[in-house]
């Protein structure tokens, strides 16, 4: 840690007026603020390439494969669905 260079800032701190000392504040919270949303993660569909979103769905969609349930002919025939119509 650098003691005389914290002593220094201090001094030059001290030394502004109101106005200044609220615009070192401001700036503080401002880059305190840049500094803390840089270090959160984005999420993967803002980061992620066109082919690396499309890799994601096919492997995705590979991953249920095996939990679909056959579904009979009848049971998605047309008038299993829409029923007799007048």
């Amino acid at each position: 840690m650098n003691i005389k260079l914290v002593e220094s800032l201090a001094q030059v701190v001290q030394s502004l007026s109101p106005e200044e000392r609220s615009l070192l504040e401001e700036k503080l919270k401002a880059q305190q603020e840049q500094t803390s949303s840089e270090g959160k993660e984005r999420p993967f569909y803002e980061t992620a390439t066109p082919a690396e979103r499309a890799n994601a769905f096919r492997e995705w969609a590979q991953s249920h494969q095996g939990d679909r349930s056959s579904l009979s002919d009848e049971a998605i025939s047309r008038e299993s669905i829409y029923g007799e119509r007048s």
